[in-house]
């Protein structure tokens, strides 16, 4: 189907998706899940030709794109998301006499989702943008991503004989096409996953509409990450293998891959050491590889960076390591603080701690940040720790950011440019919050609230009575 028939056929499936009872919806993400968990070898096998992640990644990404949708339907049949408050009729009431009102959360309606290069199967066709608006009761038209094509339409192909209703999930594929489909004036939000100068461009065609719609981006970062001299001193191997590892976890391929290290110059060369024993690894595809090559080469030139680890042959993709020291990084934090897409770490070394809350106060906003410290300097680190939970979403202590937890806490997000929309999460079930709207019903009679308002509440969904 076009981009127009797919998204009309998703306009009108909205109104019974977002009606169906919770335990209707849940059944629907638990058969998908079940339906993928019955063609992993099919799939991983087509991922791997796509990818070159290799199986052991993406069974294990396989299986957490399964749990999360299960971990959704779970959510929908709790229907704590509904948020359903109830406020009685008080003639008392301090602010004059309060009416009945009953207030609960509803579907959006149909999500545009861009699917990711980087993970599969856990952001792309059935991953965790699709998992949480089909369980906010938004039915969802998946833009595939063109590193995967194969492997997109066959997962689309078992959605698509899960059960769902006629409309609910469609696939559409190419740049024009996704688009042509942002535009479209059925799609009531959209979401991406990807770099942040294609992510700011279709962010601009959202806003752009003649009815601007959400557009919830994860648009990347680099993830700072601050050593304390005291840390460097008594964990120097530790914090060294530590890094080496998050770094080049999948080839650097990671949004959460902690690109910039501020830290005591003495652990330069323990980080370097660990870096040198790395082969290269294969890259998602050339486009990506390309990439890595072009911006590592620019990073590597700025002034007052000192190449640490670099291959001899300009074309590999083996890691690389730079360093410059805070002064220089100041002067050229604009450029040297960009995303790198692969491994490649930049160490930014200082002298004195209490500088380095300045630099990272002046950084875009992130992902994550991490401290690495001891447990008795936490008295002299507030500030640190404000600076740090200010630029990001997650902020992590004696931790690497790679590896993100499809939890009920987990915080996927952070200030711009890093997401566009930074009071939300892409991972978790708070992801589910992104496409629900507030409707409040007042005076209204019993046989036309939404079910989860009724006093007799059909489908036992929590409710706050007031």
């Amino acid at each position: 189907m076009t981009p127009d028939q797919t998204v009309a056929a998703a306009v009108s499936a909205a109104a019974g998706w977002a009606a169906a009872p919770p335990q209707e919806r849940a059944e629907g993400l638990t058969a998908i899940a079940d339906a993928l968990e019955a063609a992993r070898a099919e799939l991983v096998a087509l991922a791997d030709e796509e990818s070159r992640l290799g199986e052991t990644r993406l069974n294990g990404e396989l299986t957490r794109t399964t749990f999360q949708l299960k971990l959704f339907a779970d959510q929908v049949r709790e229907g704590a998301f509904y948020d359903a408050r109830i406020d009685r009729p008080d003639p008392h009431w301090p602010s004059g006499p309060r009416p009945d009102l009953r207030r609960y959360r509803t579907a959006l309606g149909p999500v545009l989702v861009f699917a990711a290069s980087n993970f599969p199967f856990a952001f792309s066709v059935a991953g965790g943008d699709t998992a949480s608006a089909l369980a906010a009761g938004c039915p969802v038209v998946v833009k595939a991503h063109p590193g995967h094509p194969r492997l997109s339409r066959r997962t689309a192909e078992i959605i698509a004989g899960a059960g769902l209703p006629d409309g609910v999930f469609g696939l559409i594929e190419g740049e024009a096409e996704g688009v042509e489909a942002l535009r479209h004036p059925g799609i009531a939000a959209a979401a991406f996953t990807g770099s942040e100068k294609g992510g700011l461009a279709l962010a601009k065609i959202a806003a752009e509409r003649p009815t601007p719609i959400p557009f919830f981006g994860e648009l990347g970062s680099v993830n700072p990450t601050v050593v304390t001299p005291r840390a460097a001193e008594t964990r120097a191997d530790e914090i060294a293998q530590g890094y080496a590892a998050s770094l080049t976890l999948g080839a650097g391929q990671f949004c959460t891959n902690p690109g910039l290290l501020f830290a005591p110059e003495s652990l330069v060369d323990e980080i370097a050491e660990r870096l040198q024993g790395v082969a290269a690894a294969p890259m998602l595809n050339d486009r990506i590889a390309s990439g890595f090559l072009a911006v590592s080469d620019v990073l590597g030139g700025r002034p007052g960076v000192r190449r640490v680890v670099w291959p001899e042959d300009g074309a590999s993709l083996a890691p690389r390591l730079l360093t410059m020291d805070l002064e220089a990084f100041r002067a050229d934090a604009g450029a040297a603080g960009q995303e790198c897409f692969g491994p490649l770490g930049l160490v930014v070394t200082y002298d004195d701690l209490a500088d380095v809350a300045d630099a990272v106060a002046a950084l875009p906003g992130q992902l994550t940040t991490s401290l690495h410290a001891e447990q008795d300097e936490t008295g002299d680190l507030a500030a640190l720790t404000g600076v740090l939970a200010d630029r990001s979403g997650r902020v992590l202590w004696n931790q690497w950011p790679t590896g993100v937890a499809v939890s009920y806490a987990m915080e996927h997000g952070g200030p711009y440019p890093a997401t566009t929309a930074p009071a939300t999460t892409s991972v978790g079930t708070a992801a589910i919050e992104r496409f629900l709207r507030p409707v409040a019903f007042q005076g209204w009679p019993q046989d036309l609230l939404p079910p989860p308002l009724r006093d007799d509440n059909p489908w036992k969904v929590p409710q706050t009575v007031h």
